[in-house]
């Protein structure tokens, strides 16, 4: 029996320009929507929600401030204690955007993503990063309907925001390698499309001019690889295509480090050591992270080397059913040796 073609969805609404922000009633009403909620974290609602309430003329959009650290459970409860609604919004950083997503797969309701910094994939995904019982946890949902992203907001963001994307999306190289090494081990299939989008997205962005990481033909490439990296998830069905070993170091320092840095700083890192370990392309990844300030802002850090030594050692334990460079004793040692020996790390540790 030939294996059955693949059905996947895609965003109906994708725009990344300047000032598409003011065109959103436009755009809801395009797609006949007239009834939205629109779920904002207390920077987008400081300093956006009243410009946006005057901005629709068509649509009704019913604004909510949505409370940091909310559980699964009392997502689940709000999911179904809001309103009726055509269409949900999550405007903001990764945790407003995952919620929003995560309560509009709840509601089987279209939910339009606007991410107000590009600091990684999440506003393109399939899955949602929520707490459950206390645990950061990737939890399914679905790619969003819609996505929005005002390459004037985001210019605005802190560059150590932009720095974060940037090293969520040079991973797509180093995870791309991993999954490669799990199907050669039996443990899972690369899907070819998931794969080659995940692998032309981070091609096209690094052959962007990299002199200004405030500019909008390189926010818009980002943005675009990040969108194209999500999506690449939803043909996979799971996130192989852009997360790998790389990304375990990430999930273990979350769970170990006294002080947790921002998820695409910690994998930015990370996919510097892995590509050493998987000795690919570690020359290209080195170049886009010097051009780009990436570790000069990592410098500033002082990250712990004894948290990424652990971190390592306990990679293996964060998804067993992954198999991964890292899960393998004589790939986690050659990666403490490059934590201890790499010029560029010891500058950074």
């Amino acid at each position: 029996m030939p294996r059955q073609v693949t059905s996947i969805a895609i965003p109906a609404v994708l725009d990344i320009s300047e000032g598409v922000l003011g065109r959103l009633d436009e755009i809801l009403r395009k797609h006949q929507f007239d009834k939205a909620i629109m779920f904002f974290d207390d920077f987008s609602y400081q300093q956006y929600e009243h410009s946006l309430k005057t901005a629709f003329q068509h649509v009704k959009v019913e604004a909510v401030l949505l409370p940091s650290n909310l559980d699964i459970q009392e997502l689940l409860k709000r999911a179904f204690s809001i309103g009726n609604c055509d269409v949900i919004i999550a405007m903001g950083g990764g945790y407003v955007v995952d919620c929003g997503k995560y309560i509009a797969f709840s509601k089987r309701t279209p939910f339009i993503s606007i991410p107000t910094s590009a600091s990684n994939d999440g506003f393109a995904s399939s899955n949602c990063s929520l707490q459950v019982e206390g645990k950061k946890t990737t939890v399914p949902a679905r790619v969003p309907y819609g996505i929005i992203a005002d390459l004037s907001i985001i210019q605005k963001a802190p560059d150590c925001f932009i720095l974060a994307g940037i090293g969520d999306l040079m991973s797509n190289i180093t995870a791309l390698y991993d999954w490669e090494f799990e199907e050669r081990h039996g443990v899972g299939d690369v899907n070819a499309f998931a794969s080659m989008l995940s692998k032309k997205a981070v091609n096209s962005f690094v052959r962007t001019p990299m002199q200004d990481i405030k500019q909008p033909i390189f926010l818009k490439e980002l943005v675009s690889s990040l969108t194209m990296g999500g999506i690449a998830t939803e043909i996979s069905g799971n996130s192989a295509p852009i997360s790998g070993s790389e990304h375990l170091i990430s999930h273990a320092l979350d769970k170990i480090s006294k002080k947790p840095q921002m998820h695409g700083i910690q994998v930015g890192v990370a996919t510097y050591i892995m590509a050493h370990v998987q000795d690919h392309r570690a020359e290209r990844i080195e170049k886009v992270f010097t051009r780009t300030g990436f570790f000069q802002y990592v410098k500033t850090l002082n990250l712990n080397k004894d948290e990424f030594r652990e971190a390592i050692n306990l990679s293996h334990t964060v998804k067993p059913n992954r198999y991964t460079y890292l899960h393998e004793a004589g790939y986690r040692e050659k990666a403490l040796r490059i934590l201890d020996e790499d010029p560029i790390l010891q500058e950074i540790f």
